[in-house]
């Protein structure tokens, strides 16, 4: 059994429910009912200003969980339902590559760990140590070692989420008794793989590489900014970091700025125009700001823009293709940006914080189907299960831990 986190005022488990009377696919203002049967725990925190017909935040959060619970499969061989793989266009083989598959299924099950007050069954357990053993297994397939393929490989996206959730897992005294030897062997192997593939001489990481392995490449700021997040909060648990890796991958975004809170495509540019800029920046920002690289003000910028434009990002949500439309838009950044976008803003001085969540809630829920209380990216129905994790762990940013950092990033 998992642990139990402290609780002051339980969430009631409810079940997975619609929104009656909804007529469309997105938010109708007032469609929101509050479950009558829950037990009220209070606002989430951080979120202490209800907007006017937005859905009551702890029946989203009990029906994403819900959600979660039901869609846990296999795509592989196994029979048991032990995975949440991220489908997006790109194949191996035909396949969802066991990169989106260990990070999808990473991804999904810290939201669950992350909002299972109260909503915790021995069915969510018994999920959750599903899908432990699936990551465990996953990081020992071939694809998942150490190395780069070719020119395009997603391992290291499976790899940053992967050490993500097994950090957040065993800080919080949860990993199974079971697994705990597996998980810590698995952390400390995750952060040596994550460094060896770091990109030689530029710095950061990158899933296309047009140079190959093992040769200098632009880094991409999607996958850069998270990565060293997740060293630095390995390094906070107690395992060592190259600090020279570290400030190479930070050079690197400092590469990518285009303007003061805007950030493009990669280190050596591209598709550097706002609004297409506004789901990387906000991430790349609280990074630089927390190396003392960037200043606050740009970070507000960076939030800023996502506010502003997000009605471009929603133009390229559960649209074909990857790149496309004025500003090459792809829909897998939605609600990523959505999630560093909640993230830096709790980054942001205290004052400011609330007008900004709010403002965040409005655009968050505005992508909501209302009928299921899910969210999607993509036009493919299992991804409801990344979007739908990806907007749970934005909604609990405020009550989340600060992202950690040690390293002293050298003066550039």
């Amino acid at each position: 059994m998992l642990s139990r986190r402290l609780l002051l005022v339980p969430f009631v488990l409810i079940a997975f429910c619609t929104v009656a009377g909804a007529q469309s696919k997105k938010l109708d203002p007032g469609a929101a009912k509050k479950p009558e049967a829950a037990e009220k725990s209070g606002k989430l925190a951080g979120a202490s200003e209800k907007l006017a017909g937005a859905p009551d935040l702890d029946l989203v959060m009990a029906s994403g969980f819900n959600h979660l619970l039901a869609g846990q499969e296999s795509v592989g061989k196994s029979e048991e339902n032990w995975e949440w793989p991220y489908e997006g266009v790109y194949r191996e083989r035909g396949r969802i590559p066991i990169g989106y598959r260990v990070g999808g299924t990473a991804i999904c099950a810290w939201a669950m760990l992350e909002s299972s007050i109260g909503l915790r069954t021995d069915e969510s357990d018994a999920a959750m140590e599903r899908a432990i053993r699936f990551i465990l297994a996953g990081l020992e397939q071939p694809k998942m070692q150490p190395g780069f393929n070719s020119t395009y490989d997603v391992r290291d996206w499976g790899s940053i989420y992967a050490l993500n959730f097994f950090l957040r897992l065993d800080k919080m005294g949860a990993v199974p008794e079971q697994h705990q030897e597996a998980v810590k062997a698995k952390i400390e192997w995750l952060v040596a793989t994550l460094q060896t593939n770091a990109i030689p001489k530029t710095g950061g990481w990158n899933y296309s590489r047009r140079a190959g392995a093992g040769k200098p490449s632009a880094s991409s700021p999607f996958m850069t900014a998270p990565a060293i997040l997740a060293l630095w909060q390995a390094q906070a648990q107690g395992y060592e970091i190259e600090q020279d890796i570290i400030d190479l991958a930070l050079k690197s975004l400092v590469a990518a700025q285009v303007d003061s809170g805007v950030y493009s495509y990669t280190s050596s540019g591209g598709l550097g125009k706002i609004p297409g800029t506004i789901g990387r920046s906000p991430a790349v920002e609280v990074v630089l700001n927390m190396a003392g690289l960037s200043k606050p003000e740009h970070l507000r910028t960076a939030v800023d823009h996502f506010l502003e434009h997000w009605g471009e990002l929603e133009k390229r949500r559960q649209k074909t293709g990857t790149h496309e439309g004025d500003y090459g838009i792809a829909p897998y950044y939605f609600y990523y940006a959505h999630y560093y976008a909640a993230l830096a803003i709790e980054q942001l001085p205290e004052e400011s914080r609330e007008q900004l969540r709010a403002k965040y809630h409005e655009r968050l829920f505005a992508s909501m189907d209302a009928e299921t209380m899910t969210f999607n990216d993509r036009v493919f129905p299992r991804s409801s299960h990344f979007g739908t994790a990806m907007s749970l762990l934005s909604l609990m940013q405020p009550s989340m831990p600060a992202p950690a950092m040690l390293l002293n990033p050298k003066s550039r």
